[in-house]
Order: C-alpha cells, then structure tokens, then sequence
C-alpha cells in the first residue's frame, strides 16, 4: 500500500502541473473546423475500413471481394449506406417506439465523442490554419483518458436499450450478453490504463504521448499492452468475441429488429468504436503521433508539422487491419469462455501486473538502482510462481483421488422422472436401460419358435 501511495501522491503531483494552456484559445470558427475533421477523419476511415476489411477477408479466403462499385471496388461501403437509406424501415409493433428509436442514436452518438481528446500532432509544435497557430488537437483534459472511458460506458446503452425495447426475446438476450461482456472487460481496461497513468503521471493525452519521447509504453508495460488489445475487441464486440449479435444463437443479436438507417447506425458505431480505441492505443502504447524508431533517429523534421498526423494515421490503420486479421483467423468463442477469459485471467493478471508497475514505481521514487528492483520483483514473481505451482500439485492430486473414487463406487439408482419431469443425472449417476422394439430378425425367431406368435402378430398388425 505504501508503494502505490507514492506513486498517486507524485502521479498527483505531476497531474496537477500539466500544460494544458495551448487549448481554448481558439476562436469559433477553428474550434468548428477542427469539430468537423475530426467527424470527417472518423467516417472517411470507417468507409476505408468496411472496404478494406472486405479485401482482405476475401483475400484470406481466396475470393475476389467488392469489385464492381468504383475503382477496385473502393465505393462498395458508400453503395452500402446509400443502400440501407434506401431500404424499408419497419418497426415491429410490441416495440417501445421511442427507445427503440433513440437506441440507435445513443450507440452511435458517444462513439464520435471520444476523438475529441486524442492528439494527432504535438501541442507545443503548433500548427497554422488560415494564419491561426492552433494544436492539432481538439481539446484535452486532466482526465482526458476518463473522459474516453466514460463515453465508452454510455455507448452500451443504446445496444442494451435496443435489445429491451424491441419486445423479442433474442434482441434481449443480445442485449444482456453486451452489458455483460462491457462490464467483464471495461474493468480490465481501467487497470491497463492505470499502469499507464503510473508511469506518465498524468491522464492527460496530450502528456502521456510527450512522456513516451524516449521509449513507447509498449516496450515500458508490454502486459498493459496485450490486455489492452485483448480488452478492446471484447469492448467494441468484435470477432472473437461478437457474441452479442451471433447469428448461430441469436439470429443477429441486439439488432435483430432493426432495419434501414437504424441499422446502419448500429454498424456505424461498431465500426467507428474500432476505430476510437485503435486510436487510445496508439496514443497509450505506441508513441501517439511520433515517428518510429528508425526514422526519428535521422530525421529531424519527422515529428514537426504535418507529418506526425502521417504516423499517427499508419499506426490506427495498422490496428485497423489486426481487427480484421483476427476476423478472419479465429472462429467465436463460446460464452463461458468469453466470461472465464475476462473475469479469471484478464483482470487477475492486470491487478497483479498494476501492483509491480506500482512497486517498481516506487522504488525508483527512493532512488533504488536497477539491479536491485529487478532481485526483490523478480523474487516476488517467483515467490508467487512457486507458490500457485503448489497449489496446482494439490488441487489436481485431490481431483483425481475424487475422480477415482467415483469411478469405483458403484452406480448409483437414477429415477429421472423422480419429480414428475424428466431431469438429466447428475454426475455418478446413469440412466436405466431404455425399453427398445425387436428387431424383425427376432421376432421372426420368436414366431418360428412358436411361444410368442399370438403378440408378435398383433404387433405386426399395428405396424
């Protein structure tokens, strides 16, 4: 406790003292300008995205792709919107029409809001638009990467009231499935942006990818890191993890219902959440807008002006097409593994992994040399190590001493209609022998045989 004391007492400290004065001096005009590349780098990307995604899939899969609408089929997800416009928009008559109208727009609305904080060039390096010096960014906060969480959290809302208000029972259970997996993994998410925060002391965007001048955090917390991207295809309910709107078990999902641009809505946000937490990852882990490691080196002039929007465009675009890769690499995940694979691995390995980050944080805080912070944190790992060793030795010694004498013990007597219902055994339990029909083989030994030929005959007749 004492350790991750310090650590929030100078991460507090240096929270405290973020240079945030480049923003809010803007005028109108700009602040609109900005506002709307911002919507325009969003949507652009998520065209590119729905067509790009439908290439490399096909590719994957050995087939052509959208091909007919534009060059190379570069059009194909503008034909699609216009499309969905165009389309008959139903409402189903149990429906709650108000929610169920306004579903789309809360899912879709929060999506656009978290850009509104990530940086795409340096603050202190301004830019000039129309004779305006102006940070390539819109805005930031001292808690800017709360803000992204927070905007995150509301966007669930419409995929749950969208399930609710459909009046079906698929919708709902869709629905459900998303609160669930948001909760499962958003916590897990939290935890990976708290390592970051210990080691920039800051949640200020804008400071954390100035923090990351000398080595990205993706060398510094590679575990904050893999959690992360886990955590991020569970938040936007991508494949693997799409089983809110699987269509093997609930037809569609949330979405079942919707039709026309209520639909396309939905699509929109899934597609423009991917694009957002692409862009908190690059901005958290890799560098934010800042030249790769060889090109900085020799060029001086590659994280000045214009060119850092350059980088940060070719990272998202690289975490862009991971989504797709593990789309189509991966089948879906039943969900019992999704919920093991969020509650007992990714939120246990993120708490224990917050708590080195945090001790290595403070001993460096009391001028601790490195040598010695790596002997007491890799003794502490070891320790634990050894320690869940012998507790696998024991557990599993104790299950198959169970195991085997289950197996020993005789069966025991099953009645499955005990109750008056038909109930399955429970484990050490069988079933009685199920009463088959001869066969005709046996019955024609019977009749030959002679003893039986009066019922043989009758069964015969009812056949």
């Amino acid at each position: 406790m004492s350790a991750i004391s310090t650590v929030q007492t100078v991460g507090l400290n240096h929270l405290a003292a973020d240079d945030l004065s480049a923003f809010g001096r803007d005028p109108w005009w700009l602040i609109l300008l900005k506002a709307v590349f911002c919507f325009a780098f969003l949507m652009l990307t998520v065209l590119f995205s729905i067509v790009w995604e439908r290439k490399v899939v096909a590719w994957m899969q050995l087939r052509i792709g959208p091909n007919r609408h534009g060059p190379w089929g570069m059009l194909q997800s503008l034909a699609d919107g216009i499309k969905l416009m165009l389309k008959e928009d139903i409402v189903v008559r149990r429906a709650d029409k108000l929610v169920y109208v306004l579903a789309p727009i809360v899912a879709a609305v929060p999506a656009f809001m978290a850009i509104a904080v990530i940086p795409f060039g340096p603050s202190d390096n301004e830019v000039s638009i129309f004779g305006h010096r102006t940070p390539m960014q819109l805005t930031d906060l001292p808690i800017g990467i709360l803000y992204i969480l927070a905007t995150a959290s509301i966007g669930i809302y419409g995929i749950v009231l969208a399930g609710w208000s459909s009046g079906s029972t698929y919708p709902l259970l869709g629905g459900l499935r998303s609160c669930a997996q948001m909760i499962s993994y958003e916590i897990a998410m939290g935890v990976a942006f708290a390592s970051v925060f210990l080691y920039s002391g800051s949640m200020s965007t804008s400071t954390i990818v100035e923090a990351q001048q000398n080595r990205w955090y993706i060398v510094l917390l590679p575990v904050s890191f893999l959690i992360y991207i886990a955590t991020m295809v569970g938040e936007t309910n991508r494949a693997p993890f799409d089983m809110p709107e699987s269509e093997g078990d609930l037809v569609g999902g949330f979405n079942t219902e919707y039709s026309s641009i209520k639909f396309a809505l939905f699509m929109l946000a899934e597609y423009v959440n991917m694009v957002t937490v692409s862009a908190v990852a690059t901005t958290l882990f890799l560098g934010g807008w800042r030249a790769p490691w060889p090109i900085s080196t020799f060029w001086e002039g590659a994280n000045h002006g214009w060119w850092p929007m350059l980088w940060f465009v070719i990272k998202v675009q690289l975490l862009l097409f991971f989504f797709i890769w593990l789309r189509g690499t991966l089948p879906r995940v039943r969900y019992d593994q999704l919920m093991k694979l969020g509650w007992k691995v990714l939120i246990p390995v993120s708490v224990v992994w917050l708590m080195l980050v945090a001790t290595v944080r403070a001993l460096r805080n009391e001028n601790y040399n490195f040598q010695s912070i790596l002997l007491y944190v890799g003794g502490a790992v070891l320790g634990l190590l050894l320690i869940s060793l012998i507790v696998d030795v024991f557990r599993d010694r104790e299950e198959k001493e169970r195991e085997a004498a289950e197996k020993l013990a005789p069966p025991v007597e099953f009645d499955p209609m005990a109750g008056g219902f038909p109930v399955p055994p429970l484990p050490g339990q069988t079933l009685p022998p199920v009463p088959r029909r001869r066969s005709r083989h046996d019955r024609e030994l019977i009749v030959s045989g002679g003893p039986n030929t009066d019922s043989d005959g009758k069964e015969a007749d009812d056949a």
